[in-house]
């Protein structure tokens, strides 16, 4: 059974005070798409568990400078109607590290705020860019 509950990861690196974000672009059958790191929460795993995980297994990045928890919260229901629950963090990594492309997406970029709300599909995604963002520069 699909687990009801996911992560959304944004991960993001700062050069020269610009916020630069990471955005995955889907393969064609999984809709071909730009969006943020995102995957389900596996039976026995916490949140932050989880974040770890779907960051290993969709860009290869085993470390960081910071996570950021609880940068937004949204619920909505799946094609298959069933409610799902999304948690979003921020994973902030150094410049340096190289991002691995997994076989679930075609290529990556990294954008500024207003690069990534123009190509992302989803406005749930838009808005816990936008809330990071915010957060960012508090």
């Amino acid at each position: 059974a699909k687990r009801t509950i996911q992560v959304e990861v944004i991960v993001f690196k700062i050069i020269n005070n610009e916020i630069l974000f990471l955005l995955l672009k889907r393969t064609n059958e999984r809709g071909g798409f730009w969006q943020p790191i995102t995957g389900g929460v596996h039976k026995g795993e916490n949140l932050s568990q989880a974040v770890d995980r779907e960051l290993l297994e969709e860009t290869g990045i085993t470390e960081y400078i910071r996570k950021i928890n609880d940068v937004y919260y949204f619920e909505f229901n799946a094609n298959d109607h069933k409610l799902l629950k999304e948690h979003v963090f921020g994973i902030e990594i150094s410049p340096n590290i190289a991002v691995k492309i997994s076989p679930e997406h075609t290529e990556i970029k990294w954008c500024t705020l207003n690069e990534s709300l123009a190509l992302l599909k989803y406005e749930t995604n838009k808005t816990g860019f936008k809330k990071l963002f915010t957060l960012l520069n508090d």
